[in-house]
């Protein structure tokens, strides 16, 4: 009990670190829960520990989503970006569902996939950071409609764990002209409402496979992830915007290569 306490605690940290940079949260915790012998009902742990994520963007963009939504009444650009970021949302919400049980039941559990994922979206980010150049946008809030629903079914290749919902958004809004900062920021906000609705469904499928201890590991995960997923987003936007996003290609790439050595050597 002590040590899948230790293990939910560590996994938190991890989801926290790794849920708003590119490398993939969702296939960074299920390497970690294969190799260190976690495992949960449904794979609700995976996904509820989210909202400890959501939580951290909600703190650090209090103010911000206050001005957005108390001007929208009277504001067209408020109004327009509350409508990019819903239509950014909406074929995760049809596709999340349709494929909710492939992604779970098979997807999740393959270790090597995960692998791979993490390895090619290393390469695809290591190109994209040194092709983008010359953006048109450099405010999130600037994003056409087109574009954002764009970025939304960019999105959807995060359902394959070790794509990283947060680097197919920031390389969907690269290629289509944003600027590193501004395409990272539009990866906060849609996060919000895409981690909040695979956490309330996810709830919902498995609310009869959560017994007290997985609830109990679940807390602490969602915890230590509120707390590390802080301090990451006040991070990143300062680094992205200086250094780029090549430092999380070479990571992916690294990890994948190391994961796969494991699963070869039959760990």
């Amino acid at each position: 009990m002590e040590s899948n306490t230790i293990v939910a605690a560590v996994l938190g940290i991890l989801e926290g670190l790794t849920e708003f940079i590119p490398v993939s949260s969702t296939g960074h915790v299920l390497l970690a829960g294969h190799f260190l012998g976690f495992n949960s009902p449904g794979r609700a742990f995976e996904v509820v520990i989210q909202l400890g994520a959501v939580l951290a963007i909600l703190g650090v963009y209090a103010s911000r989503l206050w001005q957005i939504f108390s001007t929208a009444p009277h504001d067209p650009q408020s109004r327009r970006f509350i409508l990019a970021v819903l239509l950014a949302f909406l074929p995760a919400v049809v596709i999340g569902v349709l494929a909710h049980d492939i992604i779970k039941t098979v997807l999740f559990e393959t270790p090597m996939l995960i692998a791979v994922m993490l390895i090619l979206g290393g390469i695809v980010i290591l190109y994209v950071d040194r092709w983008a150049r010359n953006p048109s946008f450099h405010r999130a809030e600037d994003f056409p409609l087109a574009m954002a629903f764009k970025i939304g079914l960019i999105q959807c290749l995060a359902m394959i764990p070790g794509v990283s919902r947060s680097g197919a958004t920031i390389v969907g809004a690269l290629l289509l002209g944003a600027d590193k900062r501004s395409a990272a920021e539009f990866s906060f906000f849609l996060s919000m409402p895409t981690m909040l609705g695979a956490f309330v469904y996810d709830l919902y499928k498995n609310r009869d496979v959560l017994d007290a201890a997985a609830l109990g590991n679940i807390a602490i995960g969602f915890v230590c992830a509120l707390i590390t997923a802080v301090f990451v987003v006040r991070w990143l936007l300062g680094y992205v915007s200086k250094q780029g996003y090549a430092l999380f290609g070479w990571w992916r790439i690294i990890v994948g290569s190391l994961v796969l050595l494991a699963l070869t050597a039959g760990m």
